[in-house]
């Protein structure tokens, strides 16, 4: 742990994915005495859980997309980011900026590379993203939440360092509770839920494939689920239908909680969601999102899967049928369940945020101000003295 207090940029796009472990880096190098300001873009100085203390700084940030016609604005858009980028880097005197992927990203750690502020990028997914695929031969680190990354060329590898996807601190403090009790005649409570905005799919199949589990198991459910605005009625008459009690949702703001005392979750693949349950140790079904660039949600499912903690489904053959199928499989018996969730449990970094800002610690130099304050002494008579 640093003794002297240093200032360090963190940058990263508008969603959740980007931001949350963007937060609890933050929240880390605040815990060891530093001073964090975040670059991001409108809708990420909005997203919910960012630590009060945190200055947000919202810069243009320019996509250079397949259309050719749209490429002066991105580029413009780009470059005016940069430039703001750089007079922030001459007021704030930065240590370090870490940049967390997404467009908003950009222009803080171009314009890092450029004034020769030390830069590392994180990766939350198993593909490196297009924006750390740019900036990977030019930033001094790259940390990795995967053992295996695909898109990241082995000529950088003497750079890469896994550190894991860094969770909320509530998700965290889960870790070391036991899994929820899971008996022959007890509850089985899943949670469902498709990313910030739920997701269609899981509303149309989930309530008809638990449905079709055999009346031993389907008896003992117990639904929460999180739905879009636009699909929830549907979803709670399916589930009455059905005569299997749920819980719906468009948002929960204490999933944290909800989480705690899931047996099952089935949802998409997301980074921060994958790194949540194996912080926590929950047994899923996985649904990777088709159309996630590079496919990289069916990459993120390879280490839990393979080591037996989750199991994982295409959408294209995501059907009430194959669900029942595979919660049966991971299910019927709690002992499988609980060998599940501890495969899970086995896949997660709880120490992730520490050694991301261990990693960041380690590069650059404290503000020359900080520098003289921490220098100062008192002498043996009671005086104050510049050493």
């Amino acid at each position: 742990m640093s003794s002297v207090a240093r200032h360090y940029v963190l940058a990263a796009g508008g969603t959740g994915g980007h931001l949350i472990p963007a937060f609890a880096l933050a929240t880390e190098l605040e815990k060891r005495g530093h001073h964090v300001a975040l670059i991001t873009d409108e809708r990420g100085a909005r997203l919910p859980g960012k630590p009060a203390s945190l200055t947000s700084h919202v810069l243009p940030a320019g996509r250079i997309g397949k259309n050719p016609l749209h490429w002066p604005k991105g580029i413009a858009a780009i470059l005016e980011g940069r430039r703001m980028a750089l007079r922030l880097f001459e007021s704030f005197q930065p240590s370090a900026v870490i940049g967390f992927g997404g467009y908003p990203a950009l222009p803080a750690l171009w314009a890092a590379t450029g004034a020769r502020v030390p830069s590392v990028i994180h990766e939350q997914n198993a593909v490196l993203g297009r924006v750390n695929r740019f900036l990977a031969r030019r930033v001094d680190a790259i940390a990795t939440s995967y053992r295996e990354v695909h898109r990241l060329d082995a000529k950088h590898g003497d750079k890469v360092h896994l550190v894991g996807n860094p969770v909320r601190e509530d998700v965290l403090a889960l870790r070391d509770r036991p899994f929820p009790p899971f008996t022959e005649d007890g509850l089985l409570r899943v949670l469902v839920t498709g990313g910030s905005q739920g997701a269609s799919v899981l509303s149309q199949v989930v309530p008809d494939g638990l449905a079709m589990l055999p009346p031993s198991l389907r008896s003992r459910l117990q639904v929460t689920q999180q739905c879009r605005p636009e699909d929830i009625d549907a979803v709670r008459d399916r589930y009455a239908s059905h005569d299997i009690p749920a819980e719906l949702g468009t948002y929960f703001e204490d999933m944290a909680s909800r989480l705690a005392d899931a047996h099952l979750f089935i949802g998409r693949a997301g980074a921060s969601t994958i790194a949540e349950l194996t912080a926590v140790g929950r047994p899923a079904i996985l649904v990777p999102l088709p159309i996630a660039t590079d496919d990289h949600q069916a990459y993120n499912t390879a280490e839990v899967t393979q080591l037996g903690g989750a199991r994982m489904i295409r959408q294209d053959r995501f059907t009430p049928v194959e669900l029942a199928k595979q919660i049966q499989a991971i299910a019927m018996n709690p002992e499988t369940l609980a060998t599940a969730a501890h495969a899970a449990w086995n896949c997660g970094y709880p120490n992730a945020a520490a050694d991301l800002a261990d990693l960041v610690e380690s590069f650059g130099s404290p503000p020359l101000m900080d520098v003289i304050q921490v220098a100062r002494s008192v002498s043996p008579q009671g005086q104050e003295q510049v050493a």
